[in-house]
């Protein structure tokens, strides 16, 4: 397949993958939160779960529809994070792709959180009751990272607040002064 660039220079991808309750839905909100307008958050779950209802599988339809919103994000001038369980076996190759297509900065988070900790943050969930811990088990997988080392792995002991400063500083989002948010 041949690369169909996306995005400016100065548009940043942001890849925030882990497991269930590791805190990349938090973090996606906490960049939008200090950034401001012109971030769009591309979530796994709204797009799999939301709007298409369909179950995480290899081949699944929410993978293209996954890239192909990033990348409409990206080529209007959006700064993109895209953030999910993202299993590497099954999303590996689209983000790869994605990676390598997208004329901005690139970066990627495996947040690295154990399976006891996974379980204790999902209790504070609004789906804590439709998901058991058994349920969370068959999910989780022991860090699932993407090959080639593009991801910088962060753990359990990053605080959300230092986890979000890290981001920014890493990616060089600018912090917005808190006008038009």
């Amino acid at each position: 397949m041949a690369a169909v660039n996306v995005g400016t220079e100065e548009t940043r991808l942001i890849i925030l993958r882990g497991n269930s309750a590791s805190g990349k839905s938090s973090i996606a909100a906490g960049l939008r939160d200090r950034f401001g307008r012109g971030l769009a958050v591309v979530g796994q779950d709204n797009l799999r779960r939301t709007v298409l209802r369909e179950r995480d599988r290899p081949g699944a339809s929410n993978i293209g529809l996954i890239d192909l919103t990033a990348r409409y994000a990206l080529d209007a001038g959006y700064h993109v994070v895209v953030e999910g369980i993202l299993y590497a076996d099954h999303y590996g190759a689209m983000l790869t792709r994605l990676r390598a297509d997208h004329r901005g900065p690139t970066h990627g988070y495996y947040l690295d959180v154990p399976f006891a900790e996974t379980v204790a943050r999902h209790a504070t969930k609004p789906i804590a009751d439709e998901v058991n811990a058994e349920q969370l088990r068959d999910w989780y997988r022991t860090r699932d990272v993407l090959p080639d080392g593009v991801e910088t792995v962060i753990g359990p002991d990053s605080v959300l607040d230092g986890t979000v400063d890290r981001v920014m500083l890493d990616t060089g989002l600018p912090r917005l002064p808190p006008v038009d948010r």
